[in-house]
């Protein structure tokens, strides 16, 4: 089948290679013409797990494209997905102006009839939206359709979620819209769960703000814990064991970041106000996790007179390990608090550094290895659980720091062998 994608971001691009992998012919589309020459080199503009080798495969077999000329890619397509970004506005709803951008470039572009599925994250209704700006705008007599198809992805290990996806939720109006993406899909043999349009863009909403509520209460009750005199990780534990609850998700620490989680919460609870609903719910975990971003800075700000003058070790950058995403990530809370103090700081990621230093080129010291940052510091802040980080052992805080001083945001280690080696270890719950 002869698939369009717009949108190389890890939405659009893993769809479209994931697409190709299963034997269909996908051309990727962006307005970035750098981008599109770097990605026909076999060079991948994202990190993320097992996704170059598979551009790489594909566009050598003549199943993956790419192209700026948007108007070629789309004139001829069964179907043309959309992937474009939506982010968060100032209020926080979502903005949609890329998806409406794309929408008339298809309408103006179509040449004979053809399915429209919206992948990103959109406001419930926003699919009829897009319907009827496509009829707006056609220049030809086809017949458009716009089906919705959330992708449930988590950056790290997004390939390895979209080809083994444990349910594709598609949501059409018609039985011909149905049939088709079912046609597109039957390749990958995964459970389909089909509903109308507005249906499948709740499920994402309902879906991603269940799960940064759960996070959200688990570190709510680490707080509690650390007043009470209880170890969060003992009490995830216990709970995990309970079928209606599971052991996903479970891990307390500084908060949620990314992509989908902070702009999904605030979206639906945009949606929900503007619909005359109250979400306490979600409102509460938007709450939480605002709070907890900065927990560690709190406790080391009681701990030191300052942070003037003091070398402070950053492990870690992105809003989780597997990524170079640096979206709503803890480092971002923290580090402007820091320099706000006359912190001097040396920071390490293994990944994320080239991202970082787009926003802080000079204004922070980066380093190659963990130890290089602890060398001579004199507090270290852990804000992402890499495995470079993970395998440090408790004499390498000692051994290396000036004052070994630790603040673990992912809690990466064991407090009692910390304590042993002689290190001040706080984390979250423990």
């Amino acid at each position: 089948m002869q698939i369009a994608v717009a949108g190389t971001g890890y939405v659009g691009l893993v769809a479209g290679v994931c697409f190709a992998e299963v034997g269909h012919n996908v051309m990727c589309v962006d307005v970035d013409e750098k981008k599109v020459e770097l990605m026909k080199s076999g060079v991948c503009p994202i990190y993320e797990q097992n996704l170059e080798e598979l551009m790489q495969k594909n566009y050598k077999e003549g199943r993956l494209d790419y192209t700026t000329d948007y108007a070629k890619a789309y004139k001829n397509a069964d179907a043309i997905f959309i992937g474009v970004g939506t982010p968060e506005k100032p209020d926080g709803s979502a903005n949609l102006s890329y998806i409406a951008t794309v929408a008339r470039q298809i309408a103006e572009s179509v040449e004979h009839d053809c399915l429209v599925v919206v992948k990103s994250t959109v406001p419930v209704g926003t699919n009829d939206k897009v319907e009827q700006f496509i009829h707006d705008f056609l220049d030809k007599d086809v017949k458009v359709e716009v089906a919705s198809n959330p992708e449930f992805l988590a950056q790290g290990t997004a390939v390895h979620d979209t080809l083994h996806a444990a349910r594709i939720i598609i949501g059409t109006e018609s039985r011909e819209a149905e049939e088709l993406l079912m046609k597109i899909y039957e390749p990958f043999h995964l459970p389909i769960v089909s509903v109308n349009r507005r249906s499948a863009e709740m499920i994402k909403y309902a879906s991603n703000d269940f799960l940064a509520l759960k996070i959200s209460y688990m570190n709510d009750i680490a707080n509690l814990c650390e007043l009470v005199g209880a170890n969060i990780e003992d009490v995830a534990k216990g709970m995990s064991y309970d079928a209606r609850i599971g052991a996903k998700f479970l891990n307390a620490g500084i908060g949620y970041g990314g992509s989908c989680f902070p702009k999904d919460t605030k979206a639906l609870n945009y949606l929900a106000e503007q619909n005359g609903y109250h979400l306490r719910t979600v409102k509460a975990a938007i709450d939480v996790n605002k709070e907890q971003k900065t927990m560690l800075f709190k406790k080391a700000s009681q701990r030191l007179i300052t942070f003037t003058g003091l070398k402070v070790a950053v492990l870690g950058l992105t809003f989780k390990a597997g990524t170079d995403d640096l979206r709503e990530a803890p480092s971002l809370e923290n580090i402007p608090l820091l320099l706000e103090q006359k912190a001097d700081i040396y920071a390490y990621d293994p990944v994320g550094e080239e991202n970082f230093r787009k926003k802080y080129p000079t204004e922070i010291t980066y380093v190659s290895t963990p130890e290089e940052a602890l060398k001579g510091a004199n507090v270290c802040f852990v804000f992402t659980e890499w495995g470079e980080i993970r395998q440090l052992a408790p004499a390498d805080f000692k051994n290396n720091m000036r004052t070994a001083l630790v603040y673990d945001g992912r809690n990466v280690f064991d407090p009692k062998e910390m304590q042993e080696a002689g290190v001040e270890y706080h984390s979250i719950g423990r």
